[in-house]
């Protein structure tokens, strides 16, 4: 025997496809903003953050800028461009703005559930790449955002802040580290857990796990149809 599709229409005023924190973050801003909006969210898993939210398959960052050296390329003249760090270590501020404004209003509990203080570290070996680091740690650390951020090719101190990654290693190769107490480790899947549990809690929202997004087309209305098949 067949089985026989059966087509259901719902309406919302917003539909966010996929599971993860974008997601889960968009809709908790809509929700704040705008409680009487309708939300579907619909995710092809069965659970959300599974995928690149899920605190394995990202390094919890916040891509700060404080250890990411692809944020402060070499420009043609030898000097460090900071202007990408600077935008990134801002923008990811403004998260930590949201985040505050979410346990002061009781939509999380604990800051500590998904956001945990770290230090911050590059580590780069050979010449060409310890050069480099130290001067990306001249450009940075008179910014009030990388205040702070120390720069060693000191042996003992590199032992000091990362003993496992030195263990082992001889003294015939340059070794140079930054070092920043004001690092931060983001656990994106715990705080879209949260957020999607804030969202689950409100009136007009509506999670549809193991729904496949197949089709997005705007009709003539300017409505926006979306297909979704129950997987």
């Amino acid at each position: 025997m067949t089985p026989t599709a059966t087509r259901t229409d719902s309406a919302y005023d917003v539909v966010l496809i996929g599971g993860g924190v974008m997601s889960a973050t968009m809709g908790a801003l809509l929700k704040l903003l705008q409680p009487d909006w309708s939300i579907g969210l619909f995710g092809r898993l069965d659970d959300v953050a599974t995928e690149s939210s899920n605190a394995w398959n990202n390094a919890g960052t916040g891509h700060a800028a404080l250890c990411e050296l692809n944020y402060t390329p070499e420009r043609a003249d030898g000097s460090i461009d900071i202007s990408k760090a600077i935008d990134v270590n801002e923008a990811f501020q403004v998260s930590r703005q949201f985040w505050a404004h979410l346990v002061e209003s009781g939509v999380i509990t604990s800051p500590r559930d998904f956001l945990n203080p770290i230090p911050h570290m590059s580590f780069v070996w050979g010449a060409d790449n310890c050069d480099f680091l130290r001067r990306r740690h001249d450009a940075l650390k008179d910014h009030p955002l990388f205040a702070g951020m120390r720069f060693s090719t000191d042996p003992a101190q590199l032992r000091q802040w990362m003993p496992l990654v030195m263990e082992g290693r001889g003294a015939g190769t340059p070794l140079a580290a930054t070092w920043s107490a004001a690092g931060t480790d983001v656990n994106f899947g715990a705080l879209t857990h949260l957020l999607i549990g804030f969202l689950s809690r409100q009136a007009g929202f509506d999670l549809k796990l193991a729904h496949a997004v197949e089709d997005l087309r705007r009709d003539a209305s300017g409505l926006w149809r979306v297909a979704v098949r129950d997987l």
